[in-house]
């Protein structure tokens, strides 16, 4: 009968053990641990974020694993299994190519891991917010500037990376924008064209192409963001064009708000990052205490979503980036 007992107690304690193991991660947790998977550190857009993020973080109690993919999909699938073993309370992930991810965001759910898609959307059930900006009214700004600045000419058009959802959603939100002046004649579309990886370099090589194709007789040139715009414009440069034709861009870097300053780039869509971070770490924080969203949530592409507003930076607007403590007047040049 004592050894029944014994046994009896002892596979109670393992039962027990096992419950606890299976429960998940987030459920008994008072200091949350946070994975930060970023597509690729070497963008000076996501350096901002992160630190943004992990400021935030802190001041919450929460601690930031941060983990950078260098642009590479399968580093950035191995980096989330390896924020699984180490049962973190949530990932907040930027990713490189969304669909790569639906496997390891399902092993994520099954671990009890809260998942957020910061700024860049991985369309799938797994997802348990996303955190942007209205993407379709970035992409409309870039296709509004670009209209008022001409409005008639011959423009080429620059997408983000294939495999960015958000690339489709500024495109789409550009072509709204230009359609009506399409429609009328004014507007001519010559091409449009996908730069991989957004890098810079592959942007400078298809305007390059185009600029012989074309024999320079390009108005304008849609660029998604700041850093295919700078390519652009290094090939307009090449063919003393630069200042001349309008460039649009995203993200306000420095080297383009100096660009846009020097009347080289026609204008940046500015997104709070220190916004959008913070933001994103409370709603993280409350997503894993179980406590009350601190924002309202739209269905957004079939996913819950909290959507901050973008603002159009122009020449005339710039020193709005200076009061709002992104830049000094000193890196600006101002």
């Amino acid at each position: 009968m004592g050894r029944f007992i014994v046994r009896r107690t002892v596979l109670a304690v393992l039962a027990a053990s096992s419950a606890l193991l299976a429960m998940p991660a987030f459920a008994s947790k008072e200091k949350p641990v946070i994975g930060f998977s970023i597509d690729d550190l070497r963008v000076e857009r996501w350096a901002r974020d992160r630190d943004y993020f992990i400021a935030a973080a802190k001041t919450l109690g929460a601690e930031v694993s941060v983990q950078s993919a260098d642009g590479d999909s399968a580093k950035q699938v191995a980096q989330i299994e390896n924020l699984i073993t180490k049962k973190v309370d949530a990932i907040v992930v930027v990713p490189k190519d969304g669909p790569t991810l639906y496997n390891v965001f399902k092993e994520a759910k099954k671990a009890g891991i809260k998942i957020i898609s910061y700024d860049r959307v991985v369309l799938t059930p797994e997802v348990d917010l996303w955190v942007t900006f209205d993407n379709v009214k970035v992409g409309q700004m870039q296709g509004e500037a670009l209209m008022k600045a001409l409005p008639k000419g011959n423009v080429y058009v620059l997408k983000g990376d294939p495999g960015d959802n958000n690339a489709k959603l500024f495109n789409a939100g550009a072509m709204k924008a230009m359609d009506p002046y399409i429609k009328k004649g004014d507007i001519k579309i010559l091409g449009e064209q996908s730069v991989q990886d957004w890098l810079p370099a592959n942007a400078l090589k298809i305007a390059e192409n185009v600029l012989t194709q074309f024999n320079n007789k390009i108005d304008g040139f849609l660029a998604p963001n700041d850093g295919t715009a700078g390519g652009v414009i290094q090939a307009l440069a090449g063919q003393k064009l630069a200042g001349k034709v309008p460039v649009t861009g995203q993200d306000a870097e420095l080297a383009a708000c100096k660009r846009i300053i020097a009347g080289t780039q026609l204008m940046t869509v500015y997104k709070s990052l220190n916004k959008l971070a913070t933001e994103s770490a409370k709603m993280t924080v409350a997503m894993i205490k179980g406590e009350p969203l601190p924002h309202p949530t739209v269905k957004n592409e079939g996913v819950d979503t909290m959507q901050l507003e973008p603002i159009n930076i122009t020449k005339e607007n710039i020193d709005l980036l200076v009061k709002d403590g992104f830049y000094t007047k000193a890196q600006l040049g101002l």
